[in-house]
This record gives structure tokens, sequence and C-alpha cells, in this order.
């Protein structure tokens, strides 16, 4: 029988932390419960493991005790990373014990698995250096900003790479959750709990949920104002020729300086602007494909509508059917 930790991290929890724990063993327990009823043996021995002997949250009002204390497990097969508080930079002695833990489990052949900012904890091991990773679209800019070696990528809900998975945010843990079952056990039993706890199979997208708010922590002046301009004009088709003639600077610095910064191309950076703009009208008016599309800067319908599913994942019509009910039935 193989051996699963689900980590608590020692103050570091907070309300989401509790139903990743929560729902990772709940979906695992469900898992050895139907192969064993299948006929075969139990895949994990699953763990909560922890350093304090009660992890609160919310004043008191929930609370997960570890099973274990972390360094008495000298070997498992999987590690499980919650979710973490929003302050990601404050690591006591005993969460850099858990990551010390982590990183001797990896090297001995454990797996590691995080779910949405349990990135960060995972990052902080340097495990994740020079790998793709995801976590929630949210926490995007600070991850950027403390871990550059990490290729991030949040429009993905699960990345899969040499031993290390991540997830994108909130409750889609439990997609990943679905995704390891299946890994680990085989794909009847992931079919099995993803009809016994209701979670879409084979989702591998984030990209819809994400709401685009622009890098501007990276204080570059000139980028700054290149930003605000591009923001501040979403009907006009801005040429990457004006923008860097404008700001009196040669287009070969003008991409350089503007990727440092914000992580997208100047090109990239204006299709996003524009298309979150776009998804807000979907989300709140009646405007039709074609109004939306000229409000934003495009007259070219093909193009639209590429760059929209490109970037959301969708169409442009099947974005404003999920979440414009009014506007659908129109």
């Amino acid at each position: 029988m193989k051996h699963v930790t689900i980590v608590v991290p020692d103050g570091h929890s907070r309300l989401s932390t509790i139903s990743c724990i929560a729902g990772a063993y709940e979906i695992f327990t469900e898992a050895n419960a139907y192969i064993k009823r299948m006929g075969k043996k139990e895949v994990f021995k699953i763990e909560i493991a922890g350093i304090s002997k009660k992890e609160e949250v919310n004043d008191g009002l929930f609370a997960v005790k570890p099973q274990i204390h972390i360094l008495n497990i000298e070997k498992t097969d999987l590690i499980i990373i919650p979710s973490l508080a929003r302050n990601h930079t404050n690591a006591n002695k005993d969460y850099l014990t858990q990551i010390e833990w982590i990183k001797k489990q990896y090297k001995l052949g454990a797996e590691v698995a995080s779910m949405c900012s349990g990135a960060f904890m995972l990052a902080l091991s340097g495990l994740l250096d020079g790998k793709s990773c995801s976590t929630h679209w949210a926490h995007a800019e600070t991850f950027r900003t403390m871990f550059p070696e990490v290729k991030l990528q949040t429009d993905l809900l699960i990345t899969d790479e040499k031993g290390i998975y991540t997830n994108g945010g909130a409750y889609s843990f439990l997609n990943l959750m679905i995704y390891l079952v299946e890994k680990y056990y085989d794909r009847q039993t992931a079919i099995f709990c993803s009809k016994m706890f209701q979670i879409e199979m084979d989702r591998n997208n984030q990209s819809a949920f994400a709401m685009f708010t622009g890098q501007k922590l990276h204080g570059d002046d000139m980028v700054i104002k290149a930003q605000t301009y591009i923001e501040s004009n979403l009907e006009e088709k801005i040429s990457i020729e004006y923008l860097s003639s404008k700001f009196a600077i040669g287009r070969r610095n003008f991409d350089r300086r503007f990727i440092k910064a914000t992580g997208n191309t100047p090109i990239e950076y204006s299709q996003r602007v524009k298309i979150e703009s776009a998804k807000k009208a979907f989300e709140t008016t009646r405007k039709t494909i074609n109004e939306v599309m000229y409000d934003v800067g495009y007259a070219d319908v093909k193009a639209f509508r590429e760059v929209f599913r490109k970037i959301t994942g969708m169409s442009p019509l099947n974005y404003r059917a999920r979440y414009n009910k009014e506007a659908s039935v129109v």
C-alpha cells in the first residue's frame, strides 16, 4: 500500500486550507472504499500531517488536528499541499521545517501536488524551478515577482511535470483530486468519484474564470504610461510602432521593457485588456457580439472570436450564455 501525506501548513491556514484537506481526505477515502468493493486492495494509507497539535482558522471556528507529526513520517509516496493563507512571504520556523521535509521526500521518490496558493509553499522549496506551474489567477502577479524562475501558466487548470502537480484556484482542487485518483487508481475509480462528488472530469483550463488586471508593480514609469494609454483607448487599434514613438523609445527596446515589466508583449497586453472589457460587457449588458467587438477596437469578427477563445477558452457566444442568462436569450 502506498502512503499519501496531506500537509497542514503550520501558521499559514485559512478556510480554503480546511476545505482542501477535508476534500482530499474524503475523496481518497471514497476511492479506497470503491476499489476495495471491486475486489482490489486499497491504494493509499492516508495521513494528515503537521507540526502543531491543532491548526485553527477564523478565530477557532474551524480547526484541523494532524494525525501525526510530519517529521515522524520517514517515507511517503504522495504529498498534498493545500491552499495557504494570503501572506505568502511570512514563513515561520515550523513552516520552513515542512518545506525541508517536502524537499527531502521528493528526493526520496515522492510525488508532490499543490492546490491553489499551495504553489507558493512548493515554489519556496525550489522544486518548481524551471517547471510549469499553475495557481489561482488572482495570485499570478505576486507569484511571478517572487518566483521568476518558475514557468507560471495560470490558464492551465492542472500541470503535471516530473512528479510534481499543481492546479488552479479555489475549488478547482477537486479536479486535481480526480486527476490523481485516475493516475494512482484507475479510470473507472476516477469516474465513480467524479459522479459521487459531482466533479466535472477532464477539465483542463481555468481561463474563463480569470480577470485580467495587469501587472503594475514593476516600477517602470514608461511602461505604466503605455499600459494606461492602452487601457484608456480600447476602441483604437494601436500599433506598437505608434506607442514606442509616442514615448520616444525604439521599438525593440520598448518591447523588451514591456515584456520584462508585465510578462506580456505589448500586443498580448492590448489583447488581454480588450478581451477583459468585452467579457464585462457580455456579463452585464444586452449588447450583441458585433457591438461589443466594435467597442473594444475589433472590426473583423473572425479575428475577435479567435483572440477571445485563445484568452478565455470559450467563444464569445458561449461566454455570454454562461454568464448573462438574460442576454443569452436575445
